[in-house]
C-alpha cells in the first residue's frame, strides 16, 4: 500500500470521528462544498510557492494539497482508487488527444 492510499484509508476511517478530535473528521462534518473551499485555498497557496520557486514551501504546500484532494474526494464517496483507475485509463494517451475524447 502506498503511502496516498494509506492517507486516503486514513480520511476514510476518520469520517465518522469526533470532529472535536480529528481535523479530518472536523472539515468532513462541514459538508463537500467547505472541503472543496480548503482544497482550493491550498491549491492557491502551492500556486504561489511554485511561482516564487521555494522548493521547501512548494513541497509542503503540494502535501496539504494531495491531502486536500482526498478529503474532498472522501466528502463524495469518491475511493481514490477510481481516480487511479481514471489514470491508469489515460496511460499512454497524449494529453491532446484525451481532451478532445471528453
Amino acid at each position: 500500500m502506498t503511502t496516498l492510499e494509506k492517507l486516503a484509508a486514513t480520511i476514510a476511517a476518520r469520517k465518522g470521528a469526533d470532529p472535536d478530535t480529528s481535523w479530518t473528521a472536523k472539515l468532513l462534518s462541514k459538508g463537500p462544498e467547505k472541503c472543496a473551499e480548503k482544497f482550493g485555498e491550498e491549491a492557491v497557496e502551492a500556486i504561489i510557492e511554485a511561482v516564487k520557486g521555494d522548493r521547501a514551501r512548494l513541497t509542503s504546500e503540494a502535501a496539504d494539497v494531495l491531502y486536500h484532494l482526498l478529503v474532498m474526494l472522501a466528502s463524495r464517496d469518491v475511493p481514490l482508487s477510481e481516480v487511479l483507475d481514471e489514470l491508469e485509463r489515460r496511460e499512454g494517451t497524449s494529453g491532446i488527444a484525451e481532451k478532445a475524447g471528453r
